[in-house]
């Protein structure tokens, strides 16, 4: 395996991961425009269509690490997660910016994506980051029950709001599907 694949296709149970495209806008902010899927996140006006466009989506076009999430019974998307921040020479990449519709929620599909995203990646990578908001405690929970260590926090800024950064980390053979 000689180049890294941070755009994958890959199909679960359940969901589709594919790259997301530019003609994904309408159909991701349908999801993203629930307030509540943001309201523990820190830059809570994601919701906004303008924010969402400027402060996610154009970002995650840029990553080259976006994907979108799809319902394998209905083709429809129900959100996004990306691959970011690769390091070759540690092995180490992150996973984050990761948002599902709330009918989803306690469902099983985000352990879904994450399984997708980590099987697949663990063809790499050694281990992977999660960057988490301390006061996002649904995220919290979620990356400690994949297995992830806390391993530090740092004090940060996202448009002007202070916050406090949590790092987990995930080794591929701590992981068990």
């Amino acid at each position: 395996m000689n180049s890294i694949d941070l755009q994958p296709v890959l199909k679960g149970n359940t969901i589709y991961l594919r790259p997301l495209d530019l003609g994904d806008f309408e159909a991701l902010y349908q999801v993203a425009s629930d307030p509540k899927i943001w309201e523990l996140h820190p830059d809570s006006e994601r919701y906004k269509r303008e924010i969402f466009r400027a402060r996610f989506f154009e970002s995650a076009l840029a990553s080259g690490g976006a994907l979108a999430i799809e319902e394998n019974d209905t083709g429809r998307i129900i959100g996004s997660s990306r691959y970011y921040e690769w390091k070759p020479d540690t092995k180490e990449v992150s996973i984050g910016y990761t948002f599902i519709e709330r009918q989803h929620w306690g469902t099983g599909t985000n352990r879904e994506l994450k399984d997708l995203m980590l099987r697949h990646i663990y063809k790499w990578a050694a281990a992977v980051w999660f960057h988490v908001a301390k006061t996002n405690i649904r995220s919290r929970r979620s990356v400690e029950n994949l297995g992830a260590i806390l391993s530090h926090e740092k004090e940060r800024e996202l448009n002007g709001n202070p916050f406090t950064q949590l790092y987990y980390k995930l080794e591929a053979p701590e992981y068990r599907v």
